[in-house]
This record gives C-alpha cells, sequence and structure tokens, in this order.
C-alpha cells in the first residue's frame, strides 16, 4: 500500500485511516463484506462492473497485506478463494457506517440541488 502520509506527522490518526480507506475501491470493498460476511473473488468482479480484475486483486492483496481482510484459499479446480474482514477490519464497522450514513445523506442533498436548479430553468408553456 503507498504511503500517502499528506505531509502529516507520522502519529496523524487521520492519514492512517486514509492510507487503508483513500482511493476510489477500497472503502467499497470493505463496505461489501460487511453486508456480506464472505464474498468471492467474481461476487466483487459482479458487484463493480468498472472495477478491472487486475485493479481488485490489487487492492485486495493491499488489504490483506493491512490486515483488513483474509483470504481463504481452497485447493479445489476451478480454484475458489473466500474474502472475509479480519478481527482487526471489524473494527472499521462505525467508520463505513458514517461514511454510508453520509452518503446517503449526501445523495439526498444532490438530489434536492438538482430538482431546484430544474425548477429554475425557463418552462415552455406553450398552451
Amino acid at each position: 500500500m503507498r504511503d500517502y502520509s499528506f505531509k502529516c506527522e507520522k502519529t496523524c490518526p487521520v492519514a492512517g485511516a486514509a492510507r487503508i480507506l483513500s482511493g476510489k475501491w477500497n472503502a467499497v470493498l470493505i463496505y461489501k463484506l460487511f453486508q456480506h460476511d464472505v464474498c468471492r473473488f467474481s461476487d466483487f468482479a459482479t458487484s463493480f462492473e468498472n472495477l478491472s480484475p487486475r485493479m481488485l486483486a490489487l487492492k485486495l492483496a493491499e488489504l490483506e497485506a493491512a490486515n483488513i481482510i483474509s483470504k481463504k484459499v481452497y485447493p479445489v479446480i476451478p480454484p475458489k478463494t473466500e474474502y472475509r474482514l479480519t478481527a482487526f477490519g471489524e473494527t472499521l464497522k462505525p467508520v463505513i457506517d458514517a461514511m454510508a450514513a453520509w452518503g446517503k445523506y449526501n445523495n439526498h442533498v444532490q438530489d434536492k440541488n438538482r430538482l431546484e436548479s430544474a425548477s429554475l430553468l425557463p418552462h415552455n408553456d406553450e398552451s
């Protein structure tokens, strides 16, 4: 995982959390694991159409290296791999829940702003 310290002191708690949750995919992958206790690679791949298999593998490896998720490979053909949150990863639940709540609120605000903007547009009143 890259070190994005944002010129923060090494003890900066926000920088530490940002290293784990930053980027486009880490938080949503963790969120999916909170929704489903166990996910296979294909579960992630079908849930996120814009996430390439290469990027998915990279992000899962980063989360595994950070001890957020664990990976279990079954010795079968075709290969079966399962991912789940570790006990340490479970500690992110309040953070992910807060992000989800804020995201829902933000969606509501954006929808309201779009409706208000649309109502300000001139209407064609041909009656």
